[in-house]
């Protein structure tokens, strides 16, 4: 099977790892990919939203399946144009990719399909915004009605703020907001698979938004994650696919505009109970990392069910008995203005350590100076070109051994003001509770 991975980010190397391992999978190319997925795969210079350009590509590899990553293609309209080229495609089209591309169109998917959620009020003024934050109170709950790569929300007790946050995403030509009522408790994501009719869970994860230690700072793209969750409700994936995934593409169903990818759910574990935080319309960055490191069944039959419309053929997935902890090491400024350039180096030796490997996300290759080489990457050295820059993942008996082997792997590497949590699953791995 040739498959082609579009996508530049730590989520796209952890498929490609993925796809890597499978026996069945005899070509792996990436559009365009970065440095450590190009150890893995062949890059190739295509802009992964132009869905003509990722189609031709597709069509000139002779690719079997083609694996769109990132939210950004598919709410362009990428998979619809490697569809209509005949190709098999992982990702929902650009109309079912509305669940993601619209949180007021998401909300009324929910309400249609009677999926638990925060109650919502969609603004499109200030004044409206206003009057929503003085119908919730605090704490207030403001998210940017469309794709925002996991920044877009503020929650504060701080209304001023919150008005402030409103008024940004308020200031783009056509936009909306939406203020939420509060949703207590943990935060769970579970990844859902679909062809469109069929549905078949991963396995639950849990990500750190905040920037810094004790979920302190600025909202990130995700700072880290675990799986599995030993506090979590045995009953939990039953119940998410019985109440919120199953009703959910079955009413995407209905609207002729069926849903084949991954759904990803996020989920509040409430006081009052599940109840559905945000839908995104592919894996998650960096819940992925963790997920995909505990899967045992080769993911390349996997995404191509789903592609084709054969999920129900499937037989049932199987998993390591072992734990996975991700921690992302990002640069200096993140998750604002954020440093480029500086040098990275330790990935081997943190490559060297049980257990982990370590994904790339921001990085970057360098030519280096006449007379200077390294083997391993043509000449070049690493730099950070991003804001999340690498994905450390370990993984071990437990969540204490994995995390024990993620942090080792992060000590080995050098990244010259770059920072990271070190919080990452330490509630879960010392008790029940997070």
């Amino acid at each position: 099977m040739k498959i082609l991975v579009v996508g530049t980010g730590a989520r796209e190397h952890a498929l490609v790892r993925s796809l890597s391992l499978d026996p069945a999978v005899t070509e792996l190319h990436a559009a365009p990919g970065n440095p450590g997925i190009g150890l893995l795969a062949q890059l190739h210079p295509v802009d992964q939203l132009d869905g003509s350009a990722v189609a031709e590509l597709a069509g000139r590899l002779g690719a079997d399946l083609v694996v769109v990553g990132p939210e950004a293609p598919l709410v362009a309209g990428v998979a619809d144009a490697v569809r209509a080229a005949g190709i098999a495609v992982f990702g929902p089209s650009a109309a079912a990719a509305q669940l993601e591309g619209s949180k007021a169109f998401a909300k009324e998917v929910m309400a249609a399909a009677g999926v638990p959620t925060a109650e919502p009020r969609i603004a499109t003024t200030l004044e409206e915004a206003a009057a929503g934050l003085d119908a919730f109170g605090a704490p207030y709950v403001v998210k940017d009605d469309g794709l925002a790569a996991g920044k877009g929300v503020v929650v504060t007790h701080d209304r001023d703020e919150a008005l402030a946050h409103a008024a940004d995403c308020l200031a783009k030509t056509g936009s909306r907001v939406v203020i939420e009522d509060y949703l207590d408790g943990p935060e769970i994501s579970l990844f859902v698979l679909s062809d469109g009719v069929d549905a078949v869970p991963l396995v639950p994860a849990q990500d750190f938004k905040r920037a810094h230690d004790g979920d302190e700072g600025p909202n990130t793209g995700g700072m880290g994650a675990y799986s599995p969750l030993p506090w979590a409700p045995q009953d939990l994936v039953q119940e998410v696919m019985d109440r919120v995934a199953r009703p959910t593409i079955a009413e995407m169903a209905r609207r002729g505009t069926p849903f084949a990818g991954v759904l990803y759910v996020g989920l509040a574990m409430t006081s009052k109970g599940l109840r559905v935080v945000e839908f995104n319309a592919r894996f998650g960055d960096p819940e992925t990392q963790v997920v995909l490191a505990r899967l045992a069944t080769p993911l390349g039959a996997v995404l191509q069910a789903a592609a084709t419309g054969s999920l129900g053929t499937l037989p049932a997935l199987e998993w390591l008995d072992a734990a996975a902890v991700t921690v992302v090491i990002a640069s200096g400024g993140y998750p604002g203005t954020v440093r480029a350039g500086d040098p990275i180096t330790g990935i081997e030796d943190a490559e060297a350590i049980p257990g982990v490997h370590v994904l790339h996300a921001g990085t970057a290759l360098q030519l280096n100076p006449a007379g200077e080489d390294d083997d391993a990457l043509d000449g070049a050295h690493l730099v950070a070109a991003g804001g999340r820059v690498l994905s450390v993942v370990g993984v071990g008996q437990d969540l204490a051994a994995a995390r024990a082997a993620a942090y080792a792997g992060v000590a080995q590497i050098e990244l010259p003001y770059s920072h990271h949590r070190n919080d990452i699953a330490s509630a879960a791995a010392d008790g029940p509770l997070v």
